[in-house]
């Protein structure tokens, strides 16, 4: 097996910046930890002992790594999976990335040098030396929401194109031509899946191809707002808006109110979002929205993996979403 005087040569850095980056530790240079994540991960060097009998030993305990837990789907993802691996003998530990790759990264190599059977993981991007890092342990791994492309691993998540549908037919219904769309990242797959969906999807539905309509933001109410503001200040005059996620529908409330003040609702702007937050229906005028089923996410994902544990084969799957129509004279 590679030493980690191996991944030192190999990183061509000396023998103790390879100690640091791989215990963790933030004194070293970003140059020298992606050279040490990179060599360790091409000699498929696992940091411990402990990790080493991953694949040896058992100890029902599973780890689970979410994007931003102040998001609430994946709370509520969250609740589901630890309640469902309580149920089937199992303990979770939860690690929040704060939607920040290197906090990503910094947890891969946490979980990778615990003792637990598998990881449930929603990816903040795309690979890294440390998930290659990981993958090199046999670990059993199962995505939940989102995907990396190459990975080979099952997903469980929600059908992003199924509930984009939804919402365009409810625009079309209503008779909007000029919307906006506030997107996330695209280097988040659902910011990318739901983005394409929204865009093959207009002429059919009679909307606007005109992209100026179309801004992203960070998927949180900051980012959102700020993309609110550049599609008005294109000259821009949307009779409905389309925001990506709940907080992202939150930062398009918070830009229209900035700009157009506490009277927006008479300038027949529309809201409508992917994601379903607690207070939508309680909001002056209700906003219809998408429900993911994330608690459903959360459980079959934790079946999924134990599956996996258990040697398995498992497919992965898109959840269903449904769609709340808040529309004046609806019920």
């Amino acid at each position: 097996m590679a030493t980690i005087k191996d991944v030192a040569a190999r990183a061509g850095v000396a023998l103790g910046t390879a100690s640091r980056v791989l215990s963790g530790s933030s004194q070293t240079s970003a140059d020298s930890r992606s050279r040490v994540l990179a060599a360790a991960a091409e000699l498929n060097y696992i940091a411990n002992g402990p990790a080493r009998s991953l694949r040896r030993s058992r100890t029902d305990v599973l780890g689970l790594l979410v994007s931003d837990i102040r998001n609430p789907f994946f709370s509520d993802l969250a609740h589901a999976a630890e309640q469902e691996a309580g149920r089937l003998g199992y303990t979770v530990l939860l690690a929040n990335a704060n939607e920040d790759q290197a906090k990503v990264d910094d947890y891969l190599r946490i979980f990778a040098s615990q003792r637990i059977d598998g990881l449930l993981l929603s990816p903040q991007g795309g690979h890294s030396p440390q998930l290659e890092l990981l993958r090199a342990t046999g670990l059993p791994l199962v995505l939940l929401n989102r995907t990396v492309d190459g990975l080979d691993a099952p997903m469980f998540g929600t059908d992003n194109a199924g509930g984009v549908a939804s919402v365009l037919d409810w625009l079309q219904r209503r008779g909007h031509r000029d919307v906006a769309f506030v997107g996330g990242p695209s280097t988040i797959s659902t910011g990318a899946e739901r983005l394409a969906a929204y865009k093959a999807g207009r002429e059919s539905h009679g909307i606007s191809m005109d992209d100026a309509l179309i801004d992203t933001g960070d998927f949180m109410p900051g980012g959102a707002a700020k993309a609110m503001h550049r599609i008005l200040d294109r000259g821009m005059r949307p009779t409905a808006v389309f925001g990506a996620n709940g907080q992202t529908t939150l930062g398009v409330l918070r830009a229209l109110r900035q700009r157009l003040g506490a009277d927006w609702p008479v300038n027949n702007i529309a809201i409508v979002s992917f994601d379903d937050l607690d207070w939508f229906e309680f909001a002056s005028p209700a906003i219809s929205a998408v429900r993911n089923d994330a608690a459903t996410i959360g459980r079959l994902g934790v079946a999924g993996l134990i599956d996996l544990i258990n040697g398995r084969s498992v497919d992965s799957l898109r959840v269903p979403t449904e769609f709340f129509d808040r529309s004046p004279g609806m019920s």
